[in-house]
């Protein structure tokens, strides 16, 4: 079965790429919705232009769908450019890296039925500290890049996700019950390598912004490098 990865360059998706690969799949292409405002209801914003370089780590095939950021329109948007894609790479099955989010999942999902691909979730479900954990214990190198949720401060812009960084999330969630995996929109991370990177992302410049309650870290300089 060949599977085009959606992979906003975040955790999750690189987690849900990392399971696909490890259990056989053959992951045929990355495909990155590139929307065009910071508020889009469907898809990470901050940095996802970065998929190209996250794929030339990984090996992979990059693709990118550009859409408008409106909520209903930029599914259309989507729909259009996974057809195109479909041909062009003859998949079979469309991964993502959903959780417990049905929203996303759910539209998703009927893009899939109307192109006749299987939808493959293979996060869906499970438990989101474990996750968290699972990460963390494989040593995946995952920064904060957006932060918009009570008790998740400046401070937490540009900081990687460790196990310190896990129990201060835990606190917060017991505090304002926030979602610990982000799938609210209460944070968007950026992974600079993992298993699967054949080299990595060494980060040279970076800018947070700040506005009122929530912010952005916005990752201006980059390098690709080897591991080790």
């Amino acid at each position: 079965m060949k599977i085009a990865m959606l992979f906003s360059g975040g955790k999750d998706s690189n987690l849900a790429l990392y399971r696909l690969v490890k259990s056989g799949h053959e992951v045929v292409a990355l495909v990155t919705a590139l929307p065009s405002r910071s508020d889009s209801w469907m898809f990470h914003y901050p940095n996802a232009h970065l998929g190209s370089a996250q794929a030339e780590c990984l090996g992979i095939p990059w693709e990118s769908i550009r859409v408008s950021g409106e909520e209903g329109i930029e599914v259309e948007e989507l729909e259009r450019g996974i057809e195109a894609i479909k041909r062009r790479r003859e998949i079979d099955a469309l991964g993502t890296g959903a959780i417990a989010s049905r929203y996303q999942r759910s539209r998703i999902t009927d893009v899939c039925s109307r192109l006749g691909l299987e939808c493959v979730s293979p996060l869906w479900g499970e438990d989101e500290e474990s996750l968290l954990r699972e990460l963390i214990s494989l040593n995946f190198e995952v920064y904060f890049t957006s932060v918009s949720a009570e008790g998740l401060t400046r401070e937490w812009l540009g900081r990687r996700l460790d196990q310190y960084a896990l129990a201060s999330l835990l606190s917060i969630k017991d505090r304002y019950k926030i979602n610990i995996s982000g799938e609210g929109g209460e944070y968007e991370t950026f992974v600079a390598d993992s298993p699967l990177f054949r080299r990595r992302i060494r980060i040279i410049a970076a800018s947070p912004s700040w506005h009122r309650n929530w912010g952005v870290w916005e990752i201006s300089g980059y390098e690709i490098v080897k591991k080790g």
